[in-house]
């Protein structure tokens, strides 16, 4: 092989090898910037059967539903998500979410958690702060007043998950870097998010839609990940499977409509 031939050889070599580390690099979203898709998010309803799966036995929990809306708040246009649980079986118990963002970036405001099981009822609320997130002091009742959390960095609510990557521009090799906090958990860490594959899931009512397939491990690999099918045209998700945490099977979410 001549010089001329092993030089343009390590030269394609090398261009591939580049291509291969740009195309996983991962990439940082932070705090306030604004996201390349949040135009997918539009006013409207989903709901999810919410199941957990041992084995062949499917063991319906509860209906999840999660509303957009954009509504003013002190003046200004915000992006206003609520959720909604409605248990199943005789122990039921229900839960409801009211979140609010800045348009444009997700960047969390305040979050309210309400919830009753067994005929207690809990109300708690927080607001995100650039350093650290915080309880509501005058939200009545608010059981998690006191409650407060550095941030060293700004984070983004992880009970608002769906939607949040629902904006990303997700496409074949995309990685994300993205830091959550479960409102009233512990402290913020960065999580990353991949987009592995693509996967025609059939649909409830019929027909199928082609999807991005994204997985988490959540700082936890001695487990299998969590998978997400998002449709590629809408970015809503279609579908999520994780594992039990005592690895007996998989709670799945699926849209009903």
């Amino acid at each position: 092989m001549s010089l001329a031939v092993r030089s343009a050889l390590v030269a394609v070599l090398l261009l591939a090898g580049s291509a291969a580390v740009a195309q996983a690099a991962v990439t940082p979203v932070p705090v306030g910037q604004p996201l390349a898709r949040f135009d997918k998010l539009k006013p409207g309803v989903h709901r999810y059967l919410r199941y957990r799966q041992v084995g062949d036995t499917v063991t319906a929990v509860d209906v999840w539903t999660r509303e957009v809306r954009f509504d003013d708040q002190d003046g200004q246009r915000r992006l206003h998500i609520v959720q909604h649980w409605d248990g199943a079986g005789a122990a039921t118990s229900n839960r409801q979410l009211d979140s609010w963002f800045e348009v444009g970036t997700f960047r969390p405001l305040t979050h309210e958690r309400r919830s009753q099981k067994d005929g207690v009822s809990k109300i708690e609320g927080f607001a995100f702060q650039s350093d650290k997130i915080v309880g509501l002091k005058a939200l009545e009742g608010n059981a998690a007043k006191d409650f407060e959390v550095a941030s060293p960095q700004p984070s983004f609510n992880f009970e608002t998950d769906m939607e949040f990557l629902q904006a990303l521009p997700l496409a074949a090799g995309y990685e994300a870097s993205i830091v959550f906090t479960h409102p009233g958990g512990g402290p913020p860490a960065p999580y990353v998010f991949k987009v592995v594959g693509s996967e025609r899931l059939s649909l409830p009512g019929g027909g199928k839609v082609d999807c991005w397939v994204v997985t988490a491990d959540y700082n936890h690999p001695e487990i299998p990940v969590t998978r997400f099918w998002f449709a590629k045209d809408s970015q809503v998700m279609i579908k999520q499977v994780s594992p039990l945490p005592d690895g007996t099977g998989v709670m799945g979410k699926t849209l009903l409509y």
